[in-house]
């Protein structure tokens, strides 16, 4: 901990700046409070060893409406990065993709078939069968994610490559 604080300050010195990302767990259980073995966790772990520093986690449940407003909330408060994880099956209850698109300026299909290609070379077939969305909403970048663990560990090892890419070109000045 002392040597994250110790490298942040030390990047701040040279006018590095930390991106920073928001977890939004979309599960009816996790959003009721049934369900404490969330996969946010790993997500917020996987973000800060690449670089990221994570504002929260957010649960919500598998409603249009409250993931647009949770996504939103995100994007008004200047993260870098939103990542979703959840509600991208075939599921009546599975809207996040239909949640996100209303709110992205630009779709970024190469992020997306990035994701799910890396899912079904993986073995993680929700990853890979994912209707899950990538883009750019003002200046964040907004990702969908499946809910099972290996796709999680799948995708964040190509979400964050390919996000640190994204970020860096939305903030040039």
């Amino acid at each position: 901990m002392l040597e994250a604080v110790e490298n942040e300050a030390e990047a701040a010195v040279q006018g590095i700046v930390t991106p920073r990302a928001l977890v939004v767990v979309v599960d009816d259980r996790a959003a009721h409070g049934e369900d404490q073995a969330l996969l946010g966790p790993l997500v917020c772990e996987l973000l800060e060893e690449g670089g990221y520093h994570v504002d929260a986690t957010v649960a919500v449940s598998g409603d249009e409406v409250e993931i647009r407003n949770a996504l939103n909330t995100a994007v008004i408060g200047g993260v870098d990065l939103v990542v979703s994880v959840g509600g991208v099956g075939v599921r009546d209850r599975d809207v996040t993709p239909e949640a996100t698109e209303s709110l992205l300026d630009r779709r970024l299909p190469g992020f997306e078939e990035a994701l799910r290609s890396s899912g079904l070379a993986a073995g993680a077939a929700d990853g890979g069968l994912s209707r899950g969305l990538a883009g750019i909403s003002g200046q964040t970048l907004v990702v969908n994610l499946a809910n099972s663990r290996a796709a999680v560990r799948d995708g964040m090892a190509t979400l964050i490559p390919l996000s640190h890419y994204i970020v860096d070109q939305l903030t040039e000045f």
